[in-house]
């Protein structure tokens, strides 16, 4: 079942909302909005919970965004825990952001064989199966 978009007015100055900051966000870190996000904040404008929105991005930006290991590095060690956690989605959106951070297939590779120590064969085969699709993350 589909969200239904809120009727919201445009704030008052040209200024962006909660929604427009977190996608700016997401577009310079993964180069789109997942549709789960878009969901996110659709769910919670309509609640009337988009502080509680802002407060939960705001700690993704510090972790993330902020932190101090390099981009590319940060997006590399996200999709290695997503492999071990089994997260398919989450992992092909990691590894999307650490490609378009200068990460490289030989790279992303390793990430995969390492979590295989933590995760075991079902980690590796998930990195295997994300670097085999046809995508801007694994195979031309």
């Amino acid at each position: 079942m589909s969200v239904p978009t809120p009727r919201r007015a445009s704030p008052p100055g040209g200024a962006q909302t909660d929604g427009e900051t977190i996608r700016a966000r997401y577009r310079e870190l993964l180069g789109s909005v997942p549709p789960a996000i878009e969901d996110r904040i659709r769910v919670c404008e309509l609640a009337g919970r988009t502080a509680a929105l802002t407060a939960v991005e705001e700690l993704r930006a510090a972790l993330i965004m902020d932190n101090p290991l390099e981009r590319k590095v940060a997006q590399l060690v996200h999709f290695g825990q997503l492999l071990v956690l089994g997260r398919p989605g989450p992992a092909r959106l990691h590894a999307a952001a650490a490609r378009q951070a200068g990460a490289s297939l030989p790279e992303l590779l390793g990430v995969a064989e390492l979590a295989l120590i933590t995760g075991g064969m079902p980690a590796y085969s998930l990195g295997i199966e994300i670097l085999a699709e046809p995508s801007d993350v694994g195979m031309p």
